[in-house]
């Protein structure tokens, strides 16, 4: 009798794609956001261009395995430059059925779907409303669904850890890491080393997410999981040292370098509010330049701390989203009153009231805008990519030092916790910065004797021998700075800080134009939607399709081209996180007639989205 010949097992073949959208859910306590951050960073080690979405609950202890708890985190990586972190995931990696439910809608067809086949239980599956079990009723037939037993294979892997059941089940991220990291020939090195660094008090625990990462690597090569792995090649990024950055760490940076920069003492005061605690977290590591912050006990203490830092000679700047902003507008007003240079940064969030803190929106435009007592307009910019945060923390400190004017800086959700790779500027890149520092004067002092190009007023710092003058929020002599009840006094002073923020306009490159300077349609966007408009203009311009975009940087004042530019349009759409702020007021300035595309869903706009709307309008 022959003896039967064992089969090989099957070559795993490997495929060469150009880019691929992963995402990953489950409860909050699943390590999703260190899972996400993980891939993030060993993509980018690999030369990978990429995008990310973090996605928060907003419930702080949400029940484990219900709905409102399911964080989320998706990250596209590819070999070509890329603005967003895509539509549609390739990929879904579900911790449990709460997360199936809350994210499957949004897989491809015929997608890659991993799920932990061990949290499809009775009870998991109750709460997150199944009355079936999807793994068994073919409710998944149109993926492509590996289900995985990731609680129990990581459990095995570490039975002689010494641990406890429930410090191995939080490893269960590394695991999954582990298998993703096969599957897209992803290095572990920077994942090791930071469990190395971050476990390094904890020899037990190191080895165990150690393991755990080890394990599921050869856990998916052995089980031959997957037919197909992927490789993507590194983007062709222009030479320079990069670095993964978040839109937040992106302003932190940018407003340090404004400090070394103009010579001012950097000063943030800042209280708790989400998405921009983080940045009064990260300038706080930022003590060796100089950097002090200050944790209010509110909102009001902290613009008013920042406007005393900033009577002082600091650069000072104060950070909120929309709430915040609500509660800081008396002081924005005394700010402008007494023209002292500051930043003030609303990083936005759903409204109203707490409405959706942990989702981006972009519906503060207009309280930023007007919403504070009397005539007080103040310059307003907005940042549209995680790395443009960077620069637009250095114009709104450059442009505050040189007009003594208080500037609003505008983020949200999506760009503070989003990340892309960012070439680090060189220091001769950096603009010089100019202020109003006076030291000395001939003859009498008037502290409101304006520069006659920016209307700037002298910024003389307290304790400078014979610069002593008169502060405060009641209306100012012209010149003098005396109190003044005058009313043509009043009406000459109203009108110069206006005009003094119409002379940014100085400031503004003439408005870019992608496409033709003239035709049927413009897109005009600001803010992050700048990543979603580039997708679709892609999708749009590869059927031969010809439509134009601009996008606006500054808000208040517009740039000086920008009436013009819209006139030469046949039709301007203007997508937006809102009801159509933007829009309202091009149409206000400019009386041209806008079409409103919003989305207030706590979520960025995809670009399928805005192509959908450019096809509708071009075909109409």
């Amino acid at each position: 009798m022959t003896p039967q010949t064992a089969h090989a097992p099957a070559e795993v073949q490997v495929e060469k794609i150009d880019r691929v959208v992963v995402r990953l859910a489950g409860d909050s306590g699943d390590g999703i956001q260190l899972s996400g951050s993980q891939l993030t960073t060993v993509s980018a080690i690999a030369g990978n261009d990429l995008s990310t979405l973090p996605d928060f609950p907003a419930e702080i202890r949400a029940p484990a395995g219900t709905l409102p708890g399911v964080s989320g985190f998706q990250i596209s990586f590819s070999s070509f430059d890329i603005n967003t972190p895509g539509d549609q995931p390739d990929v879904l990696v579900a911790f449990n059925p709460a997360a199936l439910k809350v994210n499957l809608m949004d897989l491809k067809p015929g997608g890659l779907l991993i799920l932990n086949s061990d949290a499809f239980q009775t009870k998991n599956l109750q709460k997150a409303g199944y009355p079936t079990n999807p793994l068994e009723d073919h409710s998944l037939d149109g993926f492509r669904t590996i289900p995985i037993p990731i609680t129990d294979l990581n459990r095995k892997a570490l039975a002689n850890s010494g641990l406890g059941t429930r410090d191995i089940d939080r490893s269960k991220n590394f695991f999954t890491l582990g298998i993703l990291y096969h599957l897209y020939h992803r290095p572990d090195d920077a994942t090791v080393r930071w469990i190395d660094k971050k476990f390094a008090k904890s020899p037990a625990l190191k080895a165990a997410n150690l393991t755990s990462l080890k394990a599921g690597r050869a856990y998916a090569e052995a089980a031959e999981l997957f037919q197909t792995t992927y490789e993507i090649e590194p983007a062709p990024f222009p030479e320079g040292i990069y670095r993964n950055i978040m839109g937040n760490s992106a302003l932190c940076l940018g407003f340090v370098a404004a400090s070394i920069k103009s010579g001012r003492p950097l000063f943030y005061a800042g209280y708790p509010i989400t998405p921009a605690s983080p940045i009064l977290h990260e300038l706080a590591r930022y003590r060796e330049y100089g950097a002090l912050t200050l944790q209010a006990e509110d909102e009001i203490a902290a613009i008013t701390a920042a406007l005393g830092a900033a009577f002082g000679g600091s650069l000072a700047i104060t950070g909120t989203s929309g709430p915040g902003i609500a509660l800081k507008g008396e002081a924005m007003g005394l700010g402008l009153m007494v023209e002292l240079p500051m930043i003030i940064v609303d990083v936005q969030r759903g409204g109203p009231s707490t409405g959706l803190p942990t989702k981006p929106e972009q519906s503060d435009l207009l309280q930023c805008m007007f919403g504070r007592h009397g005539e007080s307009p103040l310059p307003v910019i907005a940042a549209s990519t995680t790395g443009d945060c960077f620069d637009v923390a250095l114009e709104a400190s450059r442009v505050a030092l040189k007009y003594m004017v208080p500037v609003i800086l505008m983020t949200d959700g999506y760009l503070a916790n989003a990340s892309e790779p960012w070439k680090l500027p060189s220091a001769e890149e950096i603009p010089d910065f100019t202020d109003c520092v006076v030291t000395e004067v001939d003859g009498k002092f008037r502290p409101y004797e304006r520069n006659p190009k920016t209307l700037g007023r002298p910024w003389a710092l307290p304790g400078t021998p014979g610069l002593e003058h008169r502060i405060g929020g009641l209306e100012k002599e012209d010149g003098t700075g005396n109190v003044s009840y005058d009313p043509e006094n009043h009406e000459r002073m109203v009108r110069l800080r206006a005009e003094k923020v119409q002379r940014i306009t100085a400031e503004i490159p003439p408005t870019h134009i992608d496409g033709d300077p003239a035709g049927e349609l413009l897109v005009v966007g600001w803010g992050s939607t700048r990543g979603a408009i580039t997708g679709a203009l892609r999708q749009v311009r590869a059927k031969g399709k010809k439509v134009s975009w601009a996008h606006l940087r500054w808000i208040n004042p517009f740039p000086a081209d920008l009436g013009d530019i819209l006139k030469r349009f046949n039709k301007v759409l203007v997508p937006e996180m809102n009801m159509g702020q933007l829009a309202l007021l091009l149409r206000a300035r400019y009386l041209v007639d806008c079409v409103t595309y919003s989305k207030v869903q706590g979520r960025p706009f995809k670009a399928i989205e805005i192509a959908d709307r450019i096809n509708e309008l071009l075909e109409a």
